[in-house]
């Protein structure tokens, strides 16, 4: 998942008149953490100020997933799964896992594109779609969308709506998509920024990422449940991720990464 957001910005005036282009894309313009939290928590993923909400993308992968399903086992934490659809429906056995062990499941699109053009027929086919296809194999209807590469436009937002999905990115993420992530610096990363009632974005997957980095994601998944818990804080999904409370929010210990 690599975003340079200027790039997003560039591309689209090239391939679209100025009026269309800030109309299509200006959304975008909640990728900037520093825009997202101030002027759209919802969004950010704001919530109950005493809880995280751990969250992955980019699954389901039968050689990365089930491995994440154990290590959460063991953690005793439950998560929300953005899946991609076409994913999913080419691994359903991992769809229908994924509820069973507890988790909650959300809709990533029906494949990991970037919006370079306004395509709201497309957009609202291919997120129609995955929802469907999860209720079919879950019984269960999604809830959350989160854009590919967390690039918001227009017409992906209209879709998600019409939908019936909530929209939402994260407040801290462990850019755990590199090549050079590693255990520490996925740790290290997320503890920056991450406070009380935030969500925080992970990778069960390398579909659209540097190959095997999910390894560095699923070893520092123990460090990153043990400094939430040491800063009083529950972790879970974000059926579990109620409004948040007034208050001053609990902050992760800032201390060296192992």
């Amino acid at each position: 998942m690599s975003l340079v957001p200027g790039r997003v910005w560039r591309t689209a005036a090239v391939l679209l008149p100025a009026g269309a282009a800030a109309a299509h894309i200006g959304p975008a313009a909640t990728w900037l953490p520093g825009v997202r939290l101030l002027f759209f928590p919802g969004l950010a993923g704001s919530g109950s100020r005493r809880h995280i909400a751990l969250t992955f993308d980019d699954g389901p992968d039968p050689v990365s997933t089930p491995h994440f399903f154990d290590t959460l086992d063991g953690l005793g934490v439950r998560a929300t799964f953005f899946v991609v659809g076409e994913h999913a429906v080419r691994h359903p056995e991992l769809v229908r896992e994924t509820v069973r062990r507890g988790h909650e499941l959300g809709v990533h699109g029906w494949t990991h594109d970037r919006p370079w053009r306004p395509a709201f027929a497309r957009d609202a086919a291919g997120i129609a779609r995955t929802v469907g296809a999860v209720h079919d194999l879950t019984g269960r209807r999604p809830r959350w969308y989160r854009p590919p590469y967390g690039i918001l436009t227009a017409s992906r937002w209209r879709a998600a709506r019409r939908a019936g999905l909530r929209t939402v990115l994260w407040s801290a993420w462990g850019r755990d998509w590199t090549a050079d992530a590693t255990p520490a610096s996925v740790r290290a990363r997320i503890a920056a920024d991450l406070r009380g009632g935030g969500t925080v974005l992970l990778h069960d997957s390398d579909h659209h990422a540097a190959p095997g980095c999910w390894r560095a994601t699923l070893a520092a998944l123990p460090a990153v449940a043990q400094d939430c818990r040491e800063a009083g804080l529950t972790v879970g999904p974000l059926r579990d991720h109620a409004p948040a409370g007034t208050g001053r929010r609990g902050r992760l210990p800032r201390r060296p990464a192992p």
